[in-house]
């Protein structure tokens, strides 16, 4: 985003007796000229505006970590006011989705004796704790039932947004992301299904019932039927890898994004996707050039509900 102006923006104090609500910390950052929380109160304005556009396609890409904490919240109230359009994820935000909807995660720490863990039958994602009844062993139960179930009822061949809203119809949970997206159109889409619980029960279904297929060209089409008549278009990117090229990728289809606010903890230095700037997307004709976007490097957990929070003011 450009930061030019014909006249420059004077330094001014934080004062601690003036942070009385989010919006008065962001208005704060606004002035304070560093350093990650002046580029959040600019992706604030950003989403502001691209939230109000009615003509804009507004996206949303994350990777699935996020949903094993509470963050899965922010992201399910943000669907329930229908900021986004369309999620692109990985296939572990249908597994821990699942199995939160049914039994707990727990608070833990990253400095721990991963070996007693293990001995414990807990599985550790960074400084949560899952259970290993409390996942596997769920997700394998659910999923088996749930295939039965539209198998019986006709289906043969699926994409992943096709299997995330039969997902979010069949499941029971009100607190379900899943649930939450199926009841205001919000559709999923998952190009890396297979990588995670639900992806390798899809497999396990397959063995028994051979006609039962993923066809992710499905979600390619629909993918072309989305971009090919958007005109203008925005994303909000959490994290990187799989989930925010797919998205990248496919923006070039509608002449790249008009919008785009990006929070990451990698760096550009080697090479990543996950740490290169926006801008770079400009290169591919996946950002356009006049488009308002900006990177912000902090932790997503952080970040976000400051973020989403101050939009609503």
């Amino acid at each position: 985003m450009k930061t030019e102006t014909s006249k420059p923006m004077k330094v001014e104090d934080l004062r601690i007796d003036q942070i009385n609500s989010v919006t008065g910390l962001v208005n704060q950052w606004s002035k304070s000229g560093g350093f990650m929380g002046y580029y959040l109160s600019k992706g604030v304005v950003i989403l502001k505006e691209m939230i109000k556009e009615n003509k804009c396609v507004k996206w949303l890409s994350f990777p699935a970590a996020i949903i094993s904490t509470g963050i899965r919240g922010i992201v399910k109230d943000a669907l329930k006011r229908r900021y986004f359009d369309y999620v692109v994820t990985t296939c572990g935000t249908l597994d821990h989705d699942i199995a939160r909807s049914v039994k707990e995660y727990y608070c833990g720490e990253f400095y721990v004796d991963d070996s007693k863990l293990w001995e414990q039958d807990v599985h550790r994602l960074g400084s949560v704790f899952i259970p290993s009844t409390n996942y596997g062993e769920i997700i394998e139960k659910f999923m088996q039932h749930f295939l039965e179930d539209i198998y019986s009822q006709g289906y043969r061949e699926l994409g992943s947004y096709e299997l995330c809203n039969l997902l979010g119809e069949y499941i029971d949970s009100g607190e379900s992301l899943l649930k939450i997206a199926y009841k205001n159109n919000i559709l999923i889409f998952i190009p890396g299904i297979i990588d995670g619980a639900v992806g390798t029960q899809l497999w396990l279904f397959h063995q028994r019932h051979r006609d039962f297929k993923l066809n992710l060209f499905r979600d390619l089409d629909k993918l072309a039927e989305i971009t090919f008549k958007t005109r203008r278009s925005g994303a909000l990117i959490l994290g990187g890898g799989i989930s925010k090229h797919f998205l990248l990728w496919w923006s070039q289809f509608s002449g790249g994004l008009d919008f785009a606010v990006q929070i990451t903890t990698a760096q550009e230095y080697d090479g990543s996707l996950s740490g290169s700037r926006l801008s770079e997307a400009i290169t591919w004709g996946m950002l356009k050039e006049t488009a308002k976007h900006v990177t912000i490097y902090a932790d997503v957990t952080l970040v976000l509900p400051v973020l989403l929070a101050a939009i609503e003011k």
